[in-house]
């Protein structure tokens, strides 16, 4: 489901391989997010290029993704998405939650 594809100093890039982020796959995103971060222990820039739709549930499990992070003094950075989901995001302020940027090199120069 996630990617990983470049390992670097600080962060990991990684690719969100869903067309549809829904309730059947949000606890396997959940829990393949937290296995990365555990092991890694770097901030994770994830790519949503290829999500067409998401919904409530699954932005549930990014949500308690991003407090395990948070917890372990890291990050979640989303990049690459869609115009109807960043609306979506902004509608219900999770733009103020998550750092969202247009691609990897934006996220990774700030």
């Amino acid at each position: 489901m996630i990617d990983v594809l470049n390992n670097q100093n600080d962060y990991l890039l990684a690719d969100l391989n869903l067309k549809e982020a829904n309730m059947s796959n949000a606890d396997d995103f959940k829990a393949e997010v937290i296995d990365i971060l555990n092991r890694e222990n770097k901030k994770l820039i994830l790519s949503m290029h290829n999500v067409n739709y998401i919904d409530s549930t699954f932005l549930g499990a990014m949500v308690a993704a991003l407090k395990h992070a948070i917890g372990k003094k890291l990050d979640i950075i989303l990049v690459g998405l869609n115009k109807d989901i960043y609306e979506l995001m902004a509608l219900i302020r999770l733009d103020k939650v998550f750092k969202i940027y247009d691609n990897f090199n934006s996220a990774t120069s700030n």
